[in-house]
């Protein structure tokens, strides 16, 4: 990998990381598209580089870190269940992160999801009906924790599941989104301690140490990474959550249909767009 890929790779996590698009799925098409080789390291860039993106919704949303223990409690609850998926399934899950027509296929099915979920749940305004706040039930919780199970599967977007299990549970659009976010920060954190620590005993087996667990050029790599993702979802995430409360998920729904859809026709033409 080198800086110029993991540069292009950070730009499309930070753009896609909030949005209801899959960031992992268009990270692994850029990576195609690239030529990039799936290494044991490049597979975890892939992972560790959300966490950049994740830090933004500290600075985006710091006020609201200031509330009662309760908030974290149900933060826990909707957390819990992909911790269980996520152990349970984790082999399968590093298999479907090498598979480009898997993510094709959930962006097409999940975007005609989004073409109704406007209409499954209409909102009149978005102060009106529902929590005006964010800051669910235990039980909305956990159903919401339920929903991110879905996006084990890359292209699901982990972002689009939580946010549908929101409005399930009558949270507005703006509700449901921001707590999307804020569950997203353990989620994230969790999955890069998991493939860190899974990189190390894997590198533990070849003799290798802690202290010489990354080359020079690797460490700058997630640094840079880290930076460019951070800084492009604060851009990301402003404009997100106001376009949502004002025009729903319909143009999201198109968005993914086409990429989607032209990612199938394309694998189905023979062009290889398999990783390697």
């Amino acid at each position: 990998m080198t800086y110029w890929h993991a540069l292009l790779l950070a730009i499309v996590e930070g753009i896609t990381e909030f949005l209801p698009v899959s960031s992992t799925g268009h990270m692994i098409i850029a990576s195609a598209l690239l030529g990039i080789q799936m290494t044991p390291f490049a597979k975890l860039y892939l992972v560790v580089i959300q966490l950049g993106a994740i830090l933004s919704v500290l600075v985006v949303y710091w006020k609201r870190f200031f509330q009662s223990i309760d908030f974290y409690l149900k933060l826990l609850v909707a957390f819990l269940p992909i911790v269980v998926v996520g152990l349970l399934l984790k082999k399968h899950i590093d298999a479907l992160l090498e598979s480009v027509t898997t993510v094709g296929a959930m962006l097409l099915l999940g975007g005609v999801v989004l073409l109704f979920v406007d209409k499954w749940f209409p909102q009149e305004d978005s102060q009106k009906g529902g929590h005006p706040v964010t800051n669910p039930s235990w039980k909305e919780a956990f159903v919401i924790g339920l929903f991110q199970c879905l996006a084990v599967v890359p292209g699901v977007s982990r972002s689009a599941a939580t946010i549908i299990g929101g409005l399930t549970q009558k949270l507005t659009r703006r509700a449901a989104a921001e707590f999307a976010f804020f569950l997203a920060m353990p989620t994230m954190a969790a999955a890069a301690a998991k493939d860190l620590y899974d990189f190390y005993k894997e590198a533990k087996t070849h003799g290798v140490s802690l202290n010489h667990l990354f080359s020079g050029q690797e460490i700058k790599l997630l640094v840079l990474g880290n930076v460019v993702a951070f800084v492009v979802a604060l851009l990301a995430i402003r404009l997100f959550v106001g376009f949502v409360a004002k025009y729903g998920f319909r143009a999201f729904g198109i968005y993914r249909i086409i990429v989607g859809g032209l990612l199938l026709l394309l694998i189905g033409l023979g062009v290889n767009l398999q990783l390697v």
